[in-house]
């Protein structure tokens, strides 16, 4: 079977056709199997620090360590990701944290270890994962076919969950063969991804002709696409909507099993079990339902799903019922959780992918933890039950409040590059970093239908800017009613080069219902203005 991504779009529609593809297979398998070990290095932490310094800020500081980093390098970490060879960049990464799980490792058997380096250590392998995160979303769409991204996604999600289930078990097993044993294992487990990114073959993508991005210019388009992408900031304002309000139990399920149900650990483990098996079984029923009931109304079940559960949780009616209400609770995570993230991935083209996933991303981890925070700060005022029924009402409610923002709206949109815009006519050199440039499009339209072609123009509009414009204006000239001039301004000439190859075929299909409007027997003119290079003052000499 060949390991190169499948071109077909006649793939089975069931939970397990992205299996049927070798690339999706292998890869698949080597990060559940390194998830493990990284479950089994969070486990082996927590413990390792509450023996060395046993106090809850220390121990909670192990989980800061591997958490804060998807805050601070998500974004940088999209931007690379598109700059640069995706499976480079993870054999990369992956090489530096085997390499550094290992020493881990070695570090705490020789004794050697102490609570700042292992925070130090924890934190470094954080880094290290938010710089392969959105790499890791990306690729997703190049290991399988369109017509199975959102199953794929879903697999993906189910594979965190297995080895959130073994990950743990094994670490407390060899914790007491020894304490070093889980940080071997997880460098171990890096280098099963190791091999398997060595064997796959992306798909062979169009040589660049033009340089890369500088970092924090990519940064910048990055965010600037997910300003203007009408289909991303929906995602975005549903996924805000949810993760607000869903984070409330996630954040209070220790102290529901404590307080509310007064158990124990074992049945706090039976609760967070219960839940990766919902979300697992989820997994395997979603593709039924989103036939049956499309995207926006998947995420609908799933939210009120995921109320339901916290309002049952409330009650506290018992053991057996709050297992069960989190198998609810997990099925409906991971329509929500998948639906969101197919409507992200389906909503960029490659050229700013990973930026997009990782601007989710960070979206998702930031309403987590804000909701967090909020949960548990009011659950102290008003008491648990009454802080899960204060977030189920406020997920309930902003269901009708988000419905406007459609998911999945780029589905039916083709984002490959179109290269349809002719290249420029230029007499004389313009240096690549000459700039800013005014872009001007002339268009002749009948005056009877300048109101529709002016509606028109604000989706014109919004694709300039997603793509590099920095300002858009349209002009109607007064001498001459009909006679409509565009402009738009973009920071440099190679900025406005990079436009030529970022225009999609969707954008093609928009600036074809643009020029119906036009009646001018010859195309709309376009031309390019560059501002001129400063001139010295006559007798100035130049500072040195």
């Amino acid at each position: 079977m060949s390991s190169s991504p499948p071109t077909s779009t006649q793939a089975s529609p069931s939970a397990m056709a992205p299996f049927s593809h070798a690339s999706f297979t292998v890869l698949w398998l080597a990060t559940v199997l390194s998830n493990v070990g990284t479950w089994m290095h969070d486990v082996g932490a927590g413990w390792l620090m509450s023996s060395m310094a046993p106090s809850p800020l220390m121990v909670a500081l192990v989980q800061t360590a591997t958490s804060l980093p998807l805050f601070l390098f998500a974004l940088p970490a999209g931007a690379l990701a598109d700059i640069l060879d995706k499976r480079k960049l993870l054999l990369s990464v992956q090489c530096v944290l085997a390499v550094t799980a290992l020493s881990l490792g070695y570090v705490v058997y020789t004794g050697l270890i102490t609570p700042t380096l292992l925070l130090l250590f924890t934190f470094v392998m954080g880094v290290g994962a938010a710089l392969t995160a959105p790499a890791w979303q990306a690729i997703v769409p190049s290991l399988v076919p369109k017509p199975v991204l959102q199953q794929a996604v879903a697999i993906n999600s189910v594979g965190i969950n297995i080895s959130r289930a073994i990950g743990p078990a094994l670490g407390g097993l060899i914790i007491g063969i020894s304490v070093a044993m889980p940080f071997f294992s997880n460098g171990l487990s890096f280098l099963m991804v190791i091999l398997a990114l060595l064997w796959w073959k992306p798909p062979q993508k169009p040589e660049r002709l033009l340089p890369n991005e500088d970092l924090w210019g990519a940064v910048r388009a990055g965010v600037r696409y997910a300003l203007h992408s009408a289909p991303l900031k929906a995602t975005m304002a549903r996924a805000l909507g949810f993760f607000l309000f869903a984070s409330a139990y996630w954040a209070l399920l220790p102290l529901i099993a404590r307080t509310v149900l007064k158990g124990d650990a074992s049945l706090y483990g039976m609760m967070m079990g219960a839940v990766g098996v919902g979300a697992v079984s989820g997994a395997f029923i979603m593709p039924y339902f989103k036939a049956k009931l499309g995207a926006d109304k998947l995420v609908a079940l799933g939210t009120i799903g995921t109320a339901s559960a916290m309002l049952i949780l409330a009650a506290g009616f018992g053991h057996l019922v709050a297992i069960a209400v989190c198998l609810l609770a997990g099925v409906s995570w991971i329509f929500v959780l998948t639906s969101l993230n197919v409507s992200a991935q389906v909503a960029l083209p490659e050229w700013v992918r990973a930026r997009g996933l990782a601007i989710f991303v960070t979206v998702f981890f930031g309403a987590m933890s804000a909701g967090s925070i909020i949960w548990g700060q009011l659950s102290t005022k008003v008491g648990i039950p009454m802080a899960l029924t204060i977030a189920a009402c406020g997920a309930l409610l902003a269901i009708p409040l988000t419905w406007r923002n459609k998911l999945q709206m780029g589905a039916s949109l083709d984002l490959a590059p179109s290269m349809h815009w002719p290249e420029p006519v230029v007499e004389a050199q313009v240096n690549e970093d000459q700039g800013p440039v005014m872009i001007t499009v002339e268009y002749l339209i009948d005056p009877a239908k300048g109101a529709d072609f002016c509606r028109a123009a604000q989706d014109l509009r919004r694709h300039r800017q997603r793509d590099g414009a920095y300002a858009w204006g349209l002009f109607e000239d007064t001498a001459k009613p009909g006679r409509y001039l565009e402009y738009f301004l973009v920071q440099s000439w190679l900025e406005h080069l990079r436009q030529h190859h970022r225009a999609t075929r969707a954008d093609q299909d928009l600036q074809k219902n643009m020029l119906a409007f036009h009646i001018g027997e010859q195309p709309p003119l376009v031309e390019h203005f560059v501002a001129p290079k400063p001139v010295m003052p006559k007798g100035a000499k130049e500072s040195t």
